[in-house]
């Protein structure tokens, strides 16, 4: 598994998951249904101070992982993605080496 942070294009259904993406100018489609969690960030570490009322975000982040393919017959790809709280970009912080396939 590797871990990074890029930056990537996230369409998603009215509910908030995500449809598709656009990564490295290639449009890739969901394989399986994508599956959701929440991570504790070391939000001490980032934030100087925890303003008053602030709480979506400051301690957890949403993250999801997706199987995507360009196409039918092409490599599935198993990605983490971060979804920010503040600015609704998503990211892509983890690649898995292996295809797994979560619809079994």
């Amino acid at each position: 598994m590797g871990l990074f942070s890029e930056s990537v294009e996230v369409a998603c259904t009215p509910s908030g998951v995500p449809l598709r993406l656009l990564w490295r100018g290639h449009n890739y489609q969901m394989a399986a249904e994508p599956l959701r969690w929440y991570e504790r960030r070391n939000w001490w570490a980032e934030e100087a101070r925890a303003e008053m009322g602030r709480g979506a975000g400051l301690v957890d982040h949403e993250i999801w992982r997706i199987q995507a393919r360009i196409n039918e017959t092409s490599q599935i790809l198993t990605l983490d993605l971060s979804k920010q709280t503040g600015t609704q970009n998503w990211r892509i912080i983890r690649i898995h080496d292996a295809i797994q396939d979560l619809s079994a």
